[in-house]
């Protein structure tokens, strides 16, 4: 039987995310999407914002304050070797597994590298709900989304305290840690709210 939140919503809620990269300076999005939608429809809403391949594995991964990754979300059920259930995106609804504000993301679009967007729950807007997701902010272009074998040197899906992040030597882990992306919202664009599907 499936659960009530599915069926009926108890409260109307939306997700604002902010999504950077480690590796374009110039690269953010903001994407608003319904809290009752499914990781999947994140997921689309990322792959109809960047250009990315759809068909490419990719998997989600529930990041504490510091981005160490823990509960992983992956686009297709793995084999696994473990006694716990699989979580896949169709599956997983956002606010079943998101609950507060600056809570962080990885979206890991190459497994290869382990290359990821960094993803943070930037906003919860009560008493609302979209009927699809939109993208509000669309800025510079993404990470390729494949490299080359001489251009994956150095690439990772994790932020060391000793490598510079978002382009700026002058990064301090401890600044974004305690202040997310809020930042990034002093760039000032004009962008029109699109639909991402």
């Amino acid at each position: 039987m499936k659960s009530n939140k599915r069926v009926l919503k108890r409260f109307f809620m939306i997700f604002r995310f902010i999504i950077i990269s480690d590796e374009v300076e110039s690269f953010k999005r903001e994407i608003k999407i319904d809290a009752d939608n499914t990781f999947l429809d994140l997921f689309k809403a990322i792959v109809g914002c960047t250009g990315f391949n759809e068909n490419e594995m990719a998997s989600f991964f529930i990041c504490d304050d510091n981005w160490h990754k823990e509960q992983e979300i992956t686009l297709v059920e793995m084999d696994t070797y473990s006694d716990e259930d699989p979580y896949t995106m169709e599956e997983c609804v956002l606010n079943d597994y998101l609950e507060d504000e600056k809570q962080k993301l990885l979206f890991v679009f190459d497994y290869l590298t382990e290359r990821a967007l960094f993803i943070e729950l930037s906003e919860i807007i009560t008493g609302k709900n979209l009927k699809k997701p939109l993208c509000t902010l669309s800025m510079g272009e993404a990470p390729k989304q494949y490299l080359n074998p001489d251009e994956t040197t150095g690439t990772t899906a994790s932020i060391d305290v000793d490598e510079s992040f978002f382009g700026d030597e002058g990064f301090d882990l401890e600044e974004l840690d305690k202040e997310g992306f809020d930042g990034l919202d002093d760039i000032e664009i004009s962008t029109e709210e699109n639909d991402l599907y």
